[in-house]
């Protein structure tokens, strides 16, 4: 599908870049979708375009009595992995806060666990 799509890119310059990230069948192959790194409104339609040629390309190669139907979708791992790099840039943005406890050293307060500090212990 990749080395297909590149011919198609190369004849179509108005595709530009395209990288296939997967491509899925359905059980009784009679669709395809293809996922891409990347996919506008406009490259999709002019993909779709270019399915006859894709498809047949396809038929070539894997001697099927019926070739897929291809759809083109953006991958959504890819916008799934971009918001998080944007949350984690955002954390570390963020001022750092201090989250240690704050520790009283009052010398007036005796902070031995082994002593028990409730009203009326040990009387």
């Amino acid at each position: 599908m990749a080395e297909e799509l590149e011919k198609v890119t190369d004849l179509d310059e108005s595709l530009g870049l395209l990288t296939v990230t997967a491509v899925e069948a359905d059980a009784d192959l009679g669709n395809a979708t293809v996922y891409l790194a990347s996919l506008s409104e406009e490259v999709a339609e002019r993909l779709e375009t270019h399915r006859g040629r894709l498809q047949g390309a396809i038929g070539r190669q894997v001697r099927l009595k019926r070739t897929p139907h291809l759809r083109f979708k953006a991958d959504p791992a890819i916008e799934s992995g971009l918001r998080i790099e944007q949350v984690l840039h955002q954390i570390k943005q963020q001022p750092q806060v201090n989250q240690q406890p704050e520790i009283n050293h009052d010398p007036q307060i005796n902070h031995d666990p082994q002593i028990n500090h409730e009203a009326g212990a040990g009387e």
